[in-house]
């Protein structure tokens, strides 16, 4: 499994049984507990039974408990690496952070969300999108609110290679252009959340008029993945300080250049 397993785990509760939710919670509180403990010793801490822990890691696509204790070290690994790099003890923002704790926590945070879009990424989902978008007629780009800033980011470099490139931020302009499509045009919406939905009904009908549709977004499983044809995710996750969207940015916009530039040789 290559995603960030303890982002899958947030993801992953809405589906779980009442007493797998128990066992997810208490790794999302303390993921160190699956390290610590043995698979007895974490059911009875959760007072739940060993085949619910089984059935918890199985669920997250790991044969089993060790494997799952496996990936959360190696997640864990990765974080605290970031944070010894730069001198901090957690990259949780608080609002007595000065200015250069600040600077320190939001490089390391948005550092771990480029590794992890690229460590993650469906390579040949990529390479699908960046072939049909080197062929297409025409390729629109949807996305609103902060992911409309990186849609217009992936329009205005397709342009510059010679694309026909469009990008409206407008849902009801960019419902009829979707609407005017066909099999030989690309529609890509993006979208953090993968939950916008202006951006799934451009996708909608994108589709419905036959051209390939691509969603970009952060989170696996999102409502866009039913509208899209290919789906590509950076899993990104931002800090609890949000005023607005800033490690997913980073990671989404680190996703639009490796697709820009496996467009680019393409062409020539």
């Amino acid at each position: 499994m290559d995603d960030d397993v303890l982002e899958q785990v947030r993801r992953s509760i809405p589906g779980l049984s009442a007493a797998e939710k128990k066992v997810a919670e208490r790794l999302l509180v303390d993921p160190t507990v699956v390290i610590d403990l043995a698979i007895n010793d974490l059911a009875k801490l959760c007072s739940t039974s060993i085949s619910t822990v089984a059935r918890f890691a199985q669920s997250l696509g790991f044969s089993g408990y060790r494997e799952l204790r496996v990936a959360v070290a190696r997640s864990l690994t990765l974080q605290q690496a970031q944070q010894v790099r730069f001198g901090l003890e957690t990259t949780a923002i608080s609002c007595d952070d000065s200015t250069a704790q600040v600077a320190a926590k939001l490089a390391a945070r948005e550092i771990d969300a480029i590794e992890t879009a690229a460590r993650t990424l469906d390579v040949a989902a990529l390479d699908r999108v960046a072939e049909a978008v080197a062929d297409a007629r025409c390729v629109d780009v949807f996305g609103q609110g902060g992911s409309s800033l990186v849609a217009q980011d992936l329009q205005f470099k397709l342009a510059r290679i010679g694309c026909v490139a469009s990008h409206s931020a407008d849902p009801h302009m960019a419902l009829t252009m979707a609407a005017l499509r066909g099999p030989r045009d690309v529609a890509i919406g993006v979208s953090h959340t993968g939950e916008t939905i202006e951006t799934i009904r451009v996708l909608e009908a994108a589709r419905a008029a036959g051209a390939l549709t691509v969603a970009i977004t952060s989170a696996a499983g999102a409502p866009v993945a039913t509208v899209a044809d290919v789906v590509l995710i950076t899993h990104a996750r931002d800090s609890s300080f949000r005023g607005a969207a800033m490690s997913s940015r980073i990671a989404l916009l680190a996703l639009v250049d490796v697709l820009f530039v496996r467009v680019a040789q393409r062409r020539g």
